[in-house]
């Protein structure tokens, strides 16, 4: 089902509902940091990957949030059983809809870091740490790994071809050197997606990217390893269809970040005059032209970061 043909708001909102009903305190009091999967018809996959995610890393204790994207297998039960939190809209809308959701269950519980990891165990959990450790330290907003920096057991020769030729396109594009656009195991503070705006149903990895890199958030790269699939079939489509969406997904969240800057500054320049004509503040229009992917999303944290202003992006390694 396309996201024209439902109503993402009522459904967020109606999962959300559901997921604080049936855990109570476990979904609105969070530990520090929420590992975040997106799920279609993964029986078999799904409880091996959550069962192996780590209860804590680097002193900060783990929530699993398991979003389940309309599966009609047992992929809620097997993640259920697993130990995981499991919302289950029950609609199958996108991987980037899934994510954006488990994102908004992930701050509005209260955590502070969000970890992505994909639900077919093709990422190493143990690289968890080396991603959390710049954003721990500081020194980091947004931590993917690349594939390209560590190691990848596919030998798809297209596929490969394909993340060096986005890598090039979305370095280029944003000015931030960046070697893996599409790496599935991601860190991030919680407050940047809050912060960032998400729309796309699938090949949600480059518009969070973007969004990312020209919000002015730091970001950096760590080596990581990418394995084969042991269970069941990759959800992507052919090598053309995938290169095709992914390309019109860059395309279209780059110009649209670039109006938004173009409207900020804008904005910014017309401030003290707008300011004197009654007509409202720089901060109001700032806030409107950034925007958020949902109407009801906390803004609390975001507000925070606005306030210490934009951050440079860091030099990936």
């Amino acid at each position: 089902m396309s996201s024209a043909q439902v109503d993402n708001a009522a459904i967020d909102t109606e999962a959300v509902a559901a997921f604080v009903a049936e855990y109570g305190e476990r979904a609105t009091a969070l530990p520090p940091l929420a590992i975040v999967i997106a799920a279609y018809n993964e029986q078999g996959a799904i409880g091996p990957v959550v069962e192996a995610l780590p209860k804590e890393v680097l002193g900060q204790a783990t929530a699993v949030i398991v979003v389940s994207d309309g599966s009609k297998d047992d992929t809620v039960a097997e993640a259920s059983a697993a130990g995981a939190l499991v919302c289950d809209p029950k609609v199958n809308r996108g991987q980037g809809a899934a994510l954006r959701l488990g994102y908004r269950l992930a701050r509005e519980g209260g955590a502070e870091y969000i970890v992505t990891t994909d639900a077919d165990g093709q990422y190493n959990p143990d690289e968890i740490e080396l991603l959390m450790e710049p954003i721990l330290a500081g020194e980091a907003d947004f931590v993917t790994g690349s594939r390209r920096l560590g190691s990848e057991e596919t030998k798809d020769p297209v596929r490969k071809a394909g993340v060096r030729f986005f890598a090039l396109a979305i370095s280029t594009l944003t000015g931030q050197k960046i070697s893996d656009t599409t790496f599935g195991l991601r860190a991030m503070r919680a407050e940047v997606t809050g912060a960032v705006l998400l729309e796309q149903p699938q090949y949600q990895a480059s518009e969070l990217l973007i969004g990312v890199i020209t919000h002015g958030y730091r970001v950096v790269e760590r080596p990581a390893t990418i394995h084969k699939r042991q269970v069941g079939k990759s959800k992507k489509g052919n090598n053309a269809f995938y290169a095709l969406q992914f390309a019109k997904v860059v395309g279209t969240t780059w110009w649209r970040e670039r109006q938004r800057r173009g409207s900020v500054s804008a904005a910014s320049a017309a401030g003290p005059v707008a300011s004197a004509n009654g007509a409202g503040s720089t901060a109001a229009a700032t806030s409107s032209a950034s925007g958020s992917s949902e109407p009801d999303s906390s803004v609390s944290g975001d507000a925070s970061l606005a306030a210490r202003g934009p951050r440079r992006s860091a030099k990936s390694t």
